[in-house]
């Protein structure tokens, strides 16, 4: 029996391609063709294809928003993004949004097909260097959230302005009347709550997550 795809994109000459590609195997059949997301839905409902191929940029519906409401209105078919852009918020957003994979349109036949049969066994397939992407990608937006929740008490903001303006811990207890010991225990306390090990970057993360403001 042969597997049915559904390919979603704006581009004829995209559809052309991967229709000459997917043909060479007798395992697929092109069952239809949309050029946004709103015909890819209509289509979905009518045809309940195995398998959809989907572009990410496309006029009247995007890509997300079809997957998006692909998986709420007809759950269980898979998706695999399929798209030129090579951008690491897109693919976080569309293998949330339920896709199956995500393959760039210069991707070989092999890669492609194994994409296909992955996805038809329900299991979700992605290059190792778009798996090792999307873990960077998340670490640094983990790393960015916590950046962004950090709370600086008011003395240790007048501290970090004071370092910033280049004061030594001696002056900084100086000017705010406290033990030199103590600036630098805050120093130590203003390090761990930022995620940093010096001085120079204390002040540019605390400039850079709104924290301080020179």
């Amino acid at each position: 029996m042969q597997h049915r795809i559904l390919i979603v994109d704006d581009h004829l000459v995209v559809r052309e391609g991967l229709k000459l590609l997917i043909e060479t195997s007798d395992k697929y059949a092109i069952v239809g063709e949309a050029e946004n997301g709103r015909m890819a839905i209509d289509l979905v409902e009518k045809l309940k294809p195995d398998v959809i191929l989907m572009d990410l940029y496309m006029p009247v519906m995007s890509g997300l928003e079809a997957i998006k409401k692909i998986g709420r209105t007809t759950p269980g078919i898979p998706i695999i993004i399929l798209t030129t852009y090579n951008e690491d918020q897109l693919m976080m957003e569309g293998i949330e949004a339920g896709a199956k994979g995500y393959l760039l349109k210069d991707t070989n036949v092999e890669n492609l097909f194994e994409s296909i049969d992955s996805a038809i066994r329900g299991e979700t397939l992605l290059p190792p260097e778009i798996t090792e992407r999307i873990k960077n990608y998340k670490t640094k937006l983990l790393k960015d959230q916590s950046k962004a929740k950090v709370v600086l008490t008011q003395k240790e903001i007048t501290i970090l302005q004071a370092v910033a303006r280049g004061s030594t811990s001696k002056e900084i207890a100086y000017d705010i009347g406290i033990a030199e010991r103590t600036v630098k225990s805050k120093l130590t306390s203003i390090y761990n709550k930022l995620g940093v090990d010096s001085r120079t970057e204390a002040v540019a993360v605390a400039i850079q997550s709104g924290i301080l403001h020179l």
